[in-house]
């Protein structure tokens, strides 16, 4: 009978070969036991370049990483590569980093809805395709019993969720992966913001009992990364690293897991289902409810009178604010997401008022009443939020109307009532000379700004309904469109 292991890998690191370096053990250590060491921290306990660590018999970084994956696992913390701290390397686990730059934020990595769809691409040789679909239909079932989601599995059409069994080296979304055969790695699975979907290794022995690898168990810890989970370091957790058989007849979802999905995405409808003591967590019970579908405003993205708060880019999507909501479209995906501001910024619940990108430095700008923030990506950069006077502005500007960043002067112009300003970013300054006068330097423009944009070489100005497009250079008034023109409307 075949001995499996548990492995979900997701390797976004680049391979490079080198060995591990020679440090201080207390136990014999083979050269073998050396490089699966070092292929180990190198996979789950990675830099956040993604190099490995060269070998040094003083290196002090790779004993970091030791003492990291110590501390993790709750092993004696030495910095040393001894016996116990090899012994829990060769433990069947999960591919996914325990610490590192692909932990993102649980806000980042979660579906912008709660009904999603998959489809199993194929089917293992080793189980009935009744038992395989029964053991994926029994894996999401463990994760809607707990939150609001549903799970409906398509034959045809464009799903959310691709399943599929595959061997050896494969590509999928913008990543190569290998498997590396009978053994070790079992599956890897995508964060939602990379795709969401789930590989089996082909080269396992798949089995809907404990004869072999469990396909249900694997397959309930797999999805848990695909809703957006991270690994816990509570054993017991189904998000626990490594792979421990349980009767799958018995199965139950440990709380912490409970409380860590319902962050993301709420309670299922009926909450007295679910029984959750939230004395023990570091969280806040209120931390885990979310907006339920009924709270959500009648924003229809067709609407012709449809306005906007503010637009802004964001590391290649456009943004859109409404109210406590935003769109994003990604044009890589050719797709439309909306959600609620706050499950991008939790503590901005929405109300935004003004944005703009500055993309050299990857930071986005948010305006709301007297003060802004800086971002990256979803994350608020320290001694944020500021007044809005720091930057400049008279005591008489009350707030920001819309804001966006002129990539051919390097300027910034920010727009408030019927006046405009200008920052010079390279100076980090407020140029001389303003306001001045909204409709004398936009020919054609006669109204308050709701919003502003630059795009391809055009400024936006949106008010009401409308956008103004501009040539950028010599603001030219181009043409007149609806605002939802942007989304595709007739």
């Amino acid at each position: 009978m075949k001995m499996q292991s548990f492995l979900l890998r997701i390797v976004l690191c680049g391979a490079l070969s080198c060995a591990l370096p020679i440090i201080p053990k207390t136990d014999q250590i083979t050269k073998g036991d050396e490089q699966l060491a070092e292929n180990y921290l190198h996979n789950y306990y990675p830099d956040p370049e993604g190099t490995r660590v060269v070998r040094s018999i003083n290196n002090n970084k790779m004993a970091d990483k030791i003492r990291q994956m110590q501390e993790f696992f709750g092993l004696k913390v030495t910095g040393q590569l001894d016996s116990n701290t090899l012994d829990e390397m060769k433990k069947p686990r999960c591919g996914m980093p325990d610490i590192g730059e692909f932990r993102t934020t649980r806000t980042l990595n979660k579906w912008p809805r709660n009904h999603l769809t998959y489809r199993i691409q194929n089917f293992t040789p080793d189980m009935d395709h009744a038992d395989v679909v029964d053991a994926i239909e029994r894996a999401w079932k463990v994760w809607s019993d707990v939150t609001p989601l549903t799970f409906t599995r398509i034959s045809t059409g464009t799903e959310d969720i691709l399943i599929s069994f595959v061997a050896g080296y494969h590509r999928s979304n913008r990543f190569d992966r290998s498997f590396d055969g009978y053994g070790n790695e079992l599956a890897h699975a995508f964060y939602p913001t990379y795709g969401g979907d789930a590989h089996f290794d082909e080269d396992e022995y798949w089995t809907k009992d404990l004869k072999g690898t469990n396909l249900f168990l694997v397959a309930a810890h797999e999805f848990g990364h695909v809703l957006g989970l991270d690994h816990s370091n509570t054993f017991g957790t189904l998000m626990y690293p490594v792979y421990v058989p349980s009767n799958p007849q018995t199965f139950r979802l440990h709380e912490d897991d409970i409380k860590r999905i319902q962050y993301l995405y709420g309670q299922p409808e009926n909450v007295n289902d679910v029984n959750v003591n939230y004395d023990d967590d570091q969280l806040e019970p209120s931390q885990f409810t979310t907006n339920s579908p009924s709270e959500e405003p009648s924003l229809n993205q067709c609407d012709p009178h449809l306005s906007f708060d503010a637009v802004a880019t964001l590391r290649g999507e456009t943004l859109f604010f409404k109210d406590s909501f935003m769109w994003r479209i990604n044009p890589q995906k050719g797709n439309i997401e909306k959600g609620p501001t706050s499950d991008f910024w939790p503590n901005l619940k929405g109300g935004i008022e003004a944005a703009y990108e500055l993309e050299d430095k990857d930071v986005l700008f948010l305006f709301k009443g007297q003060k802004y923030w800086a971002t990256q990506a979803n994350i608020i950069q320290p001694g944020y939020p500021k007044n809005i006077h720091t930057l400049g502005f008279p005591r008489s500007v009350r707030k920001i109307d819309a804001a966006l960043f002129d990539k051919e002067t390097k300027r910034t112009l920010f727009f408030s009532g019927d006046e405009y300003w200008s920052y010079n970013e390279t100076q980090n300054a407020m140029e001389d000379g303003y306001p001045r006068d909204i409709s004398s330097h936009f020919p054609g423009f006669s109204s308050t700004v709701d919003a502003a944009l630059q795009h391809n070489g055009r400024i936006y100005l949106f008010s009401g309904s409308n956008q103004y497009e501009f040539d950028s250079k010599h603001r030219r008034l181009i043409g007149i469109k609806r605002n939802n023109s942007w989304f595709g409307c007739q």
